[in-house]
């Protein structure tokens, strides 16, 4: 992506954040100075996507302690900042992760006997790093997954992997941008992705900007195409991966999960490491966010003031469920895409394996 449509920039005393809930119409940031604001921009989509979550959170943590003049009071808000930010968006695996992270760069911090204005230091130079390994993971995401690919691959995706869900290059979009660059002649559908419609506002219009062949479909659509043999590869992202391979993502995952398996079209999660939650066991342990019904009962927009105007499009009393995520069954899964190389089953082992790995180059 450009440096104009990142969906984050960090200068240092605060965070910019595209506002993808007025996409793909304008184009316009928000300035977050402080830690609750980043938290509310998380809270109301404003960004979204698991790996970007967790960037974001790393800034705010980083925001938190800015302005304290005494440890002890960084001790406080810090605390006060993480406990909050972990409530933001439950699924997202990476959200917590970052938060992890930062809080062990904060201990250390403190105990190397820095001082108020180094500790600040210190919390912005990790949430930079987290920031950078993001776009370099997901670049080593794309060279990996474009290998599963023919020359000439038609690619089934759902709601938006790409680099507004990131920190600018894509999961699930960066294998599809990595097979656009290397050459091969890429065709995508894209699911709508009812209820917010990421799949038609942010997806098509990243896929566009690339220059890359998109067709729009509803999410009931993909049946028939699959039936007329149309994809050679599903490729999705993934908020949390659990220790057996089970995989949360965006409700609607599941239902192509079995239509792939039905039709023997191979279907790839794309994903950093940092998704795998190795302390659920399966799919059953993942917190499922459960979003308001007014998403599913109204057609929402902004203007280019800011104000939010909503279509209902059921009728008044109409009783409506919003589960944001499903899981899908690490059997319904072909391979799992990351920074660290391709898994294939038994996910179990594969998984075990490369987090051991990493954990002893650490």
């Amino acid at each position: 992506m450009d440096e104009l449509t990142l969906p984050l920039r960090w200068t240092g005393s605060s965070l910019e954040l595209l506002d993808q809930r007025r996409l793909p119409h304008e184009i316009v940031y928000l300035s977050c100075t402080r830690w609750e604001d980043v938290h509310d921009a998380i809270r109301d989509m404003v960004v979204r996507g698991a790996p970007a979550i967790g960037v974001c959170a790393g800034y705010a943590l980083a925001l938190s302690v800015a302005s304290c003049r005494s440890i002890e009071s960084m001790r406080s808000e810090f605390d006060r900042a993480a406990s909050r930010l972990r409530t933001a968006r439950p699924t997202a695996i990476n959200l917590g992760w970052a938060i992890d992270r930062m809080s062990g760069s904060f201990r250390r911090s403190i105990g190397a006997g820095l001082d108020p204005g180094g500790v600040s230091d210190s919390l912005s130079g990790e949430a930079v790093a987290i920031n950078r390994e993001d776009l370099e993971g997901n670049r080593l995401i794309g060279k990996y997954g474009n290998e599963l690919l023919a020359n000439a691959p038609t690619i089934l995706t759902h709601c938006n992997a790409g680099g507004l869900a990131t920190s600018g290059y894509g999961t699930a979009l960066g294998v599809i941008r990595a097979a656009h660059e290397s050459g091969k002649r890429v065709a995508v559908f894209a699911d709508e992705t009812r209820p917010y419609l990421q799949g038609s506002r942010l997806t098509v219009w990243e896929l566009q900007r690339e220059g890359i062949d998109v067709t729009l479909i509803t999410d009931n659509m993909a049946g028939h195409f699959f039936s007329r043999n149309t994809f050679d590869a599903v490729i999705v992202g993934a908020d949390r991966i659990a220790a057996n391979g089970d995989t949360a993502n965006k409700i609607g995952t599941y239902t192509l999960a079995v239509l792939a398996k039905a039709h023997g079209v191979p279907f790839y999660i794309a994903a950093p490491v940092s998704t795998i939650d190795s302390a659920c066991p399966d799919g059953s342990a993942i917190p499922i966010e459960e979003r308001s019904s007014t998403e599913v009962v109204e057609f929402s927009g902004t203007d280019s003031a800011g104000n939010r105007h909503s279509v209902r499009i059921a009728p008044e009393g109409t009783v409506a469920r919003h589960p944001a995520f499903d899981v899908t069954p690490a059997a319904l899964i072909s391979a799992i895409i990351t920074e660290r190389g391709i898994l294939y089953p038994p996910f179990e082992r594969a998984i075990a394996a490369v987090l051991c790995t990493l954990q002893e180059r650490n």
